[in-house]
């Protein structure tokens, strides 16, 4: 049973005036079961088409029914003589799934090639006689559900299962959407197996379609699979949730008063809105409860504010905000920040002068339909495509242009999982992300965006980009700041990352302990399985650095306020002119001179160091330690010190540490003729070939 189903009266969906105005009814268990037994006898086949047909026309009032007519002539004298396992007529199947979808506002040829699922798998119909009879499209997708339907249920086949629907889905979003109906269907019927068979497929579909309905935004399906697949896996916490729900029934709901405050408050704010109470479904009710503990009056169910225009919604929030307490933590805007899966809406709670809390979803009409149906809604994504972009065959690919992001990256990585084992693992790992962020890419010659999953690093920004180019990635700047690759990226940042010249080069082990996408995980394993001699390097003696000049200098043009003191610059910080500076005495009567935001002033002053003023004298040299860090390469030392040469500079002291993971940080210490000329000798220096930073020390 549909938790949607326990409060009919309240629901939107049950009353005329809106169903008049195109809004989706969402009881499809219950319109189903009325479309397939109807007032006829159970062992009569009922005139399911004309259900169908209705439902249609209430989303789309000029369709041409005649091709579902004829589709349904077919599919009913194909699937003739043939029963399912509860016994009825096999017709009802693709009847009650194209049902569900014509709810749902699918567009006719999605409900043609619905009814005709599973003919070409079942019957002696072909595909050569469904593209004949109702075109390219409808063979495309009649071909990509038939694809996922040939492979065997068993349990060892599952992966590859929903490796071939994946695919399926990516050429089509449709054959997803079909495949949905169809396993709610199936579930609403699973009564007539083997409870371990019964508990077999509510796993796959907890584990898989759940989460792909949720990333495709058909929330009608998604909320009535948690419900069924609740009820399989977890009976004895159903049913507790199911007499909870029972009694509230018999008590007074504060919500319906509520949204009679919410329309009087809009009303006289001149707001044109539908408001309504849509009571929670059960695995809502479940969570909140397990979450709350003790259960309000206001918690089974929210408030839905549905308007005509983005602009109304705000409108709404204000008028809401002023004429009530609201409850700041719950709300969201997904408006201006849609979520991955197309769905929109603004979220609030407020409170009343009682002490109610209602939480209240503000939409319009259009978003009330896409958060609903998700992609159902969208229609026929090839509807403006030109002519010679038809399939010409069944089994052509071609790339859907309303392809989510995430799809998109299934799509790659799943071409590269080595096994069906690693497939269903990092399959379930990717479904289990509910949030993506978007991340600015910029390599120098190229900018764009990256949509990764919430909490990926820089790792998998590169994967993204690179492929298994990014093997040889060895760092990255993010908001202009060099990081290391293990840092987590967050929504808006600007990502470059720096790809070493060796092509030899490979990731490290530790790599896998940052990688958040199957694309990366995948990538880095086999890349480490392929070189074992790599993934545990042997530990060597740490190698000490190569000086090539000796000699720190003193304090160089600074100058402080007492006599007789040695005076040093600070190698932390290598002030020069002119910075602003601050001195401290240290051991043995010395002044240490360091930057004044040099975070060594607050140890300092912590450690009750006495303060000496320092000023610069009227010379123009200094002395400044700069950081150089490249990709590792022959001749880069003598490269780079003809530069710092052509600038008229001395080196005093110039150290190269080892390389690691091929790059090289080399740090020198310089004396300037002049302190005006540093931004130039930095430039210089960067203008080296493999050279990616210089940086003040």
């Amino acid at each position: 049973m549909s938790a949607e189903a326990t409060n009919p009266e309240a629901r939107p969906e049950a009353r005329p005036e809106l169903r008049r105005r195109g809004r989706t009814r969402l009881d499809l268990r219950r319109l189903g079961r009325a479309a397939l037994l109807g007032p006829t006898s159970r062992d009569r086949l009922p005139d399911a088409i004309g259900h169908v047909a209705e439902a249609h026309r209430a989303h789309h009032p000029d369709a041409d029914l005649s091709l579902l007519r004829r589709a349904y002539v077919l599919a009913e004298s194909s699937h003739r003589g043939q029963t399912r396992k509860s016994g009825e007529p096999y017709i009802t199947h693709p009847l009650a799934v194209t049902l569900i979808l014509a709810e749902l506002g699918a567009e006719t040829t999605t409900l043609t090639a619905s009814l005709l699922h599973d003919t070409v798998e079942d019957t002696e119909v072909t595909l050569d006689q469904v593209r004949a009879e109702f075109g390219d499209e409808v063979c495309f997708i009649v071909d990509g559900v038939t694809k996922v339907e040939k492979i065997d249920y068993g349990a060892a086949a599952e992966p590859e299962t929903f490796r071939k629907m994946l695919v399926a889905t990516g050429n089509d979003v449709r054959v997803m959407s079909i495949k949905l109906a169809d396993r709610l269907h199936n579930m609403r019927t699973l009564g007539v197996m083997r409870p371990e068979k019964q508990e077999r497929i509510a796993k796959v579909t907890r584990d898989v379609l759940i989460p792909l309905a949720e990333r495709l935004g058909v929330q009608a399906l998604k909320t009535e699979l948690e419900d069924l697949v609740f009820a399989i896996l977890h009976p004895e916490e159903y049913e507790h949730t199911r007499a909870l729900i029972a009694a509230h029934a018999g008590e007074r709901d504060p919500l319906p008063a509520i949204a009679d405050s919410v329309r009087g408050v809009l009303r006289e704010a001149g707001i044109a809105a539908e408001v309504v109470v849509r009571p929670r479904h059960f695995v809502s009710v479940h969570r909140i409860a397990r979450g709350r503990g003790e259960l309000r009056g206001s918690d089974f169910g929210r408030i839905l504010v549905l308007v005509g225009e983005k602009a109304d919604c705000y409108a709404v929030l204000g008028e809401l905000h002023t004429c009530f307490t609201p409850v700041v933590s719950e709300f969201k805007d997904f408006v201006a920040a849609p979520k991955f899966n197309l769905y929109q809406s603004l979220h609030t709670a407020v409170a009343t002068p009682e002490g109610h809390v209602a939480e209240v979803i503000v939409r319009t009409r259009q978003m009330h339909r896409v958060a609903e149906a998700g992609v159902v809604a969208l229609g026929n994504p090839y509807a403006t495509a030109p002519a010679a972009e038809s399939p010409a065959d069944c089994d052509e690919e071609r790339a859907d242009p309303t392809r989510p992001g995430w799809l998109s990256r299934l799509l790659d990585w799943q071409q590269s999982a080595p096994d069906p084992d690693t497939f269903w693992s990092v399959l379930r790992a990717e479904l289990a992300q509910d949030r993506e962020i978007t991340v600015f890419r910029e390599d120098g010659r190229a900018s764009g965006t990256l949509s990764l999953p919430a909490g990926a690093s820089c790792i998998d920004a590169a994967y993204a980009q690179y492929g298994e180019a990014a093997h040889g990635c060895i760092g990255a700047r993010v908001n202009g700041r060099l990081t290391s690759l293990a840092s987590p990226l967050s929504d808006g940042d600007t990502v470059q990352l720096l790809i070493a010249q060796d092509a030899s080069s490979g990731p490290a082990a530790d790599w896998l302990e940052h990688a958040k996408t199957p694309a990366a995980r995948i990538a880095i394993s086999s890349w480490l399985q392929a070189h074992p001699d790599t993934a545990k390097p042997a530990a060597t003696p740490a190698r000490a650095p190569l000086s090539v000049v000796g000699a720190r200098g003193g304090g160089g043009n600074a100058v402080a306020d007492l006599p007789d003191a040695t005076v040093r610059l600070a190698g932390c910080c290598t002030p020069v002119p002119p910075d602003a500076v601050a001195g401290f005495v240290v051991r043995g009567g010395a002044v240490t001179v360091h930057r004044i935001h040099c975070a060594a002033v607050a140890q300092m002053r912590a450690l009750g160091r006495t303060s000496v003023a320092v000023h610069w004298r009227a010379t123009a040299d200094c002395r400044v330690t700069l950081l150089a860090e490249s990709f590792g390469r022959p001749h880069l030392l003598a490269d780079l010190t003809e530069a710092i040469a052509r600038e008229g500079v001395e080196v005093v002291s110039a150290t190269v540490e080892p390389p690691v993971e091929q790059r090289v940080r080399h740090t020198y210490t310089l004396q300037l003729p002049d302190a005006t000329g540093l931004p130039s000798l930095m430039r210089a220096m960067r203008d080296v070939p493999g050279v990616y930073d210089v940086r003040r020390a």
